[in-house]
């Protein structure tokens, strides 16, 4: 099965990518109830840890490394994914808000979305940098930098079209010059044709806009100066990450669910006190320190 795409529209049928290429097994540590949502470091394959402080999720990344978001569907029916990074559409490169492109997932599909996309063939890799060379800071929109966000939104489940009305043919039918016959077609028609037009969905208020690009606002800003630049997202090499349209219509304007991760390296993290690490254990003293173990013959050089 081909994973799926991205939208490119905010009406409520939307055209999408599917993308071609699945990913490895999903590690345990993940966010979300429609979605698993990971954060993997791609030079070495690990899972990064998520830590909960302060209301919000956060990872260290390590200043270089590329990076995916990974997402598994969770749900037995498609999902809509809307994927941001600084503050910034991955698909699109527009100020990231709900109404914009997304990946498309059919049901438990896995999919790694490893950076920004370029073309329906190719994406520039993700890749923790200094805040400097960030995309979203190059691009004049530093104030997002350092946070991760999904927005996830179900499928609306296709309308049934009624059953065509059967009129009796009436006995004088015979006997119409066709006029007659064609007011009967009319009206069986016209009962049908307010529920073939399915109703469009209101156009996103700029309320709803604004609330989106509030989404990723940097809370850690009054904090104490870090120990080294905040981390960013960089646009990286070009990497080969084929997809294809499909299509998507969202139950609802609004996502059903909303993740966001914060990143930055583990060094700032430790500072901020959102890792907490465990003091080194001091070594046991011992009575008899050269007689306490147990030694046999070594091997020669």
């Amino acid at each position: 099965m081909k994973p799926r795409a991205f939208t490119l529209s905010a009406l409520p049928a939307i055209t999408a990518l599917a993308t071609l290429l699945g990913l490895a097994h999903l590690p345990a540590q993940a966010i979300g109830r429609l979605a698993d949502v990971t954060i993997v470091d791609r030079d070495t394959g690990a899972t990064l840890p998520v830590h909960y402080a302060r209301g919000e999720y956060w990872v260290a990344g390590r200043p270089g490394a590329r990076y995916a978001i990974s997402v598994r569907n969770r749900l037995g029916e498609r999902v809509l994914a809307v994927p941001s990074v600084d503050g910034v559409n991955v698909l699109s490169g527009e100020t990231a808000a709900w109404d914009q492109r997304g990946y498309v997932f059919s049901p438990h599909e896995r999919y790694q979305i490893t950076g920004w996309r370029k073309s329906d063939s190719q994406v520039a890799a993700f890749e923790f940098s200094h805040i400097a060379n960030s995309y979203a800071a190059r691009t004049g929109r530093p104030a997002h930098v350092g946070v991760i966000g999904v927005a996830l939104f179900r499928e609306q489940p296709p309308v049934p079209l009624p059953a065509p009305a059967i009129t009796p043919e009436p006995y004088s039918q015979r006997r119409d010059n066709g006029q007659s016959l064609g007011r009967l077609r009319e009206e069986s028609a016209s009962p049908a044709s307010p529920a073939a037009a399915a109703p469009a969905a209101p156009a996103p208020s700029a309320e709803s806009e604004s609330s989106a690009r509030s989404l990723s606002a940097d809370s850690v800003a009054k904090a104490a100066p870090m120990p080294s630049a905040k981390l960013g997202t960089a646009h990286g090499q070009r990497e080969t990450s084929v997809v294809s349209h499909t299509s998507f219509t969202r139950l609802q304007e609004q996502p059903n669910e909303i993740i966001s991760i914060r990143y930055d390296s583990r060094e700032n993290l430790v500072a901020s006190g959102i890792i907490r690490e465990r003091p080194a254990r001091m070594p046991v003293p011992r009575a008899f320190p050269q007689s306490d173990n147990t030694s046999y013959v070594p091997d020669p050089n």
